[in-house]
C-alpha cells in the first residue's frame, strides 16, 4: 500500500512538473516573435528542441543512440511533401501521414535494435545515408524530385506551422514526461540498466524498446513533415544532411538526457551560441563548438544540469 502511494505521488509531482515546463515553453514561443522579429530562426530553434527531444526519448531511456536520426526527418519531410502533391488531403493530414511514413520505416528497421553500442549507431547511420541516395537519385526524379528537390508553395504558411510545430513540440515534452515519471519509464531505465535482470524480473525488453524507437521515429517524422511545410521548397541535403543528427546528439547531450528540461536547455544554449557566431563566422563557432564537446566529454558527461544533481538537486 505505501508503495503505490509512492508511485501515485510520484506520479502527480511528474504530471504538476510536466505541467509548469510546458506553460513556459508556451508562453515563451507565443511571447517570442512579439519581441524578436526573425521568426523564421524562433522555428528552426524549436525544430532542434524537438528533434533533440525525440532523441533523448530513445537514448535517453533505452541506452540507443541513433547517429542516423534524421532520417525519420527526413522521410516525414518528403513523405509530407509527397502527400500535398499528389493528394487532396488538408496539410495537416498530409504532415500526420509524414509522421505515419516515420513510424513505418522504423517499423521496417526495427531489427537494427538486436544490435547495440556502436554497431547499432554505424548501421543506423547507414540507413538513413541509404534513404538521403535513394530519394536524390536522378532516375526517380519524378518521383522524389530527385537532386532538384520538391515544392509545396501552394501550401505555404509559415506562420501556422510555427503554431503547430510550437504543438509538437509541447507533444515532445508530454512524451517525455511520460517516460520519466510512468511505470513504462521506469521499466525502460530498468532495461537500460541491465536487460537480463530486466527480462527476469518480467519485462519485456524487446517490446519496450520496439515501442520507444517507433515513437522516437513519430516524433522526427512530425518536425520534418512541419519543417518541410514551413520551407515548402527544399533540397535532399535540407533534410537529410547529417548536421541534423549531430546538432540533434550534441543537445541533448550538453542538457541531460533522460531528463525532460535537458534536450529543452541543451538546445536553447547551443543554438542560441550558434545562431550568434556560427552563422557569421563559423570558424569560431566550429573552434568554440568543438571546445565544449571535449569539456562536456571529460567533465560533465551527465549534462550541465547534472551540476545540479550532484548537489542533490532533482532535476525533471
Amino acid at each position: 500500500m505505501p508503495d503505490n502511494q509512492n508511485k501515485s505521488s510520484r506520479a502527480l509531482r511528474g504530471l504538476r512538473a510536466a505541467l509548469m515546463v510546458m506553460v513556459v515553453v508556451a508562453a515563451a514561443f507565443i511571447a517570442a516573435p512579439h519581441l524578436y522579429h526573425n521568426e523564421s530562426l524562433l522555428f528552426t530553434l524549436m525544430t532542434f528542441i524537438v528533434l533533440a527531444q525525440g532523441l533523448n526519448l530513445l537514448y535517453g531511456f533505452t541506452g540507443y543512440l541513433p547517429f542516423g536520426y534524421v532520417g525519420f526527418f527526413g522521410s516525414g519531410a518528403y513523405a509530407t511533401s509527397l502527400l500535398v502533391l499528389h493528394t487532396h488531403l488538408p496539410v495537416l493530414g498530409c504532415v500526420a501521414g509524414g509522421a505515419a511514413v516515420a513510424v513505418l520505416l522504423g517499423l521496417v528497421l526495427g531489427p537494427l535494435l538486436r544490435l547495440s553500442g556502436a554497431y547499432f549507431s554505424i548501421a543506423n547511420l547507414a540507413a538513413s545515408q541509404i534513404l538521403y541516395f535513394v530519394v536524390s537519385n536522378p532516375n526517380l526524379a519524378d518521383y522524389t524530385g530527385g537532386p532538384y528537390g520538391l515544392k509545396i508553395e501552394q501550401v505555404y504558411d509559415p506562420s501556422l506551422s510555427y503554431w503547430v510545430m510550437l504543438g509538437v513540440l509541447l507533444g515532445s515534452i508530454v512524451l517525455a514526461a511520460y517516460f520519466r515519471a510512468s511505470r513504462f519509464g521506469m521499466s525502460l531505465r530498468a532495461i537500460k540498466q541491465d536487460p537480463v535482470s530486466a527480462a527476469m524480473a518480467g519485462i519485456h525488453v524487446v517490446r519496450s524498446r520496439l515501442i520507444v524507437w517507433l515513437v522516437s521515429a513519430g516524433v522526427a517524422g512530425l518536425a520534418g513533415g512541419v519543417y518541410a511545410w514551413n520551407l515548402s521548397v527544399f533540397y535532399p541535403d535540407a533534410v537529410f544532411t547529417l548536421q541534423l543528427s549531430v546538432f540533434a546528439i550534441v543537445f541533448a547531450l550538453f542538457g541531460g538526457v533522460g531528463t525532460v528540461i535537458g534536450p529543452l536547455v541543451g538546445a536553447a544554449l547551443l543554438y542560441s551560441l550558434y545562431s550568434a557566431i556560427g552563422i557569421s563566422t563559423p570558424q569560431y563557432f566550429q573552434f568554440i563548438y568543438g571546445g565544449l564537446i571535449v569539456l562536456l566529454v571529460l567533465f560533465l558527461p551527465g549534462g550541465v544540469l547534472s551540476l545540479f544533481q550532484r548537489r542533490g538537486i532533482d532535476v525533471f
